[in-house]
């Protein structure tokens, strides 16, 4: 009998260590994560991390189950990984603490949960990820506030069904990928909370970002520097600041960005609608631009490019725009202006196209366009836009 229980826990010991690199599905509980939405499960989460980062396997599976909230601190899930596919299967809720003098950051006050150096990662499970950020909100202008999901040097990720909401700072930051796809999610934070981003995207290429809902206090989608070939689709904005490139080259930065297309997407009641932002004293480019099929309702200022945004340096240098198109744009202005294109008077943004643009204020009284420094045609364009070429009798 006694060589008997000896032999079962050899059996019980071998097993649980082969299941660290074997088992295809590793779930958080296993690990030790309490879930009961006040306990500390940061150490489970990366205890399971750790194993599904290692498994030998094609594909391995991170369980965070449904029924559960689990409050974590800052933490950083790295790579490279042993599986070419890592799921995250989110089924329950991840909740941050709720007073900011209870995070314990582990170096830089900038992130929360951070995917770093991941290819293969796919992240759905239609569960929440919750920033309770109110708290961050009341100290904006003295503190830095960090960013609730952020992905870093990441490659081939899918992000989707998932509702994301109150992150401290901007909701989801993706920096330094290739090849990120995010659909089907809901992110949602009040009007007036400070800087709440949807989703920034900085130094990255080819993303693809359609299917969803963003309700935040800023930018829905913003686009930054080094970044290329991102298609926007199928977006519901507002409210919110729109979606926007930029801003570009502050503090005389180059910046560069390129390919982008945006198509299909509502805006209501927000702040902007589609825009591109320049500071005066920037360098490099913005080019290859389309934005198509927009529909605003309410939009305070639906269709915008600046490049003089916030601009302090003097001299003659800017961010170069060209190449820009705004086509089929129609709605409503909540306020009288409807195009504004403010283009810097030395460097100037050329061709600039807007077809089919048709755009009237809430009471169907006529809307506003204001044009300097830009240069391109305007096909079929209401209101008419004083400083394109007018092409609406070809």
């Amino acid at each position: 009998m006694k060589v008997l229980f000896v032999v079962l826990l050899v059996f019980v010991i071998a097993s649980s260590n082969l299941c660290a690199t074997e088992c295809s599905t590793f779930d958080v509980v296993g690990y030790g994560a309490t879930g009961n939405g006040q306990t500390d499960d940061t150490k489970a989460f990366l205890k399971a991390w750790k194993d599904v980062c290692g498994a030998t396997l094609q594909t391995a599976k991170l369980v965070i189950p449904r029924n559960k909230t689990f409050m974590l601190q800052p933490l950083s899930l790295k790579g490279p990984c042993n599986p070419a596919t890592i799921e995250v299967r989110l089924e329950g809720t991840v909740i941050a603490p709720k007073s900011n003098g209870d995070w314990k950051f582990l170096d830089e006050k900038n992130k929360w949960i951070e995917f770093s150096d991941i290819s293969g990662l796919v992240i759905e499970g239609g569960g929440l990820i919750d920033g309770q950020g109110a708290a961050w909100w009341n100290i904006a202008d003295v503190s830095i506030r960090p960013t609730a999901l952020h992905f870093h040097n990441c490659k081939d990720v899918r992000l989707r069904s998932m509702h994301h909401k109150n992150s401290p700072r901007n909701h989801i930051s993706i920096d330094t990928c290739n090849g990120l796809e995010i659909s089907h999610v809901r992110i949602t934070a009040p009007m007036q909370s400070p800087n709440t981003d949807g989703i920034d995207i900085s130094g990255s290429s080819n993303i693809f970002i359609h299917s969803s809902i963003i309700q935040t206090g800023d930018d829905c989608i913003a686009i930054n520097s080094g970044t290329s070939f991102v298609n926007i689709s199928d977006i519901f904005c507002g409210p919110g600041h729109g979606i926007s490139i930029g801003s570009l080259g502050r503090n005389g930065d180059d910046a560069r960005v390129e390919n982008i297309h945006v198509r299909n997407c509502t805006f209501l009641g927000s702040t902007n609608g589609v825009r591109l932002k320049t500071w005066r004293g920037g360098r490099g480019y913005a080019r290859k631009i389309v934005f198509e099929d927009i529909k605003v309702v309410g939009v305070m200022r639906p269709v915008i490019i600046n490049q003089n945004y916030l601009g302090l340096l003097d001299g003659i240098s800017a961010v170069k725009i060209s190449d820009v198109s705004f086509r089929n744009v129609k709605g409503t202005t909540g306020s009288d202006s409807a195009v504004e294109l403010n283009c810097d008077p030395y460097v100037g943004c050329n061709d600039i196209v807007l077809d089919h643009i048709s755009i009237v204020k809430e009471d169907g009284g006529e809307a506003k366009a204001s044009c300097s420094g830009a240069q391109g045609t305007c096909f079929r364009c209401n209101p008419i836009v004083p400083c394109l070429s007018d092409s609406q009798l070809t």
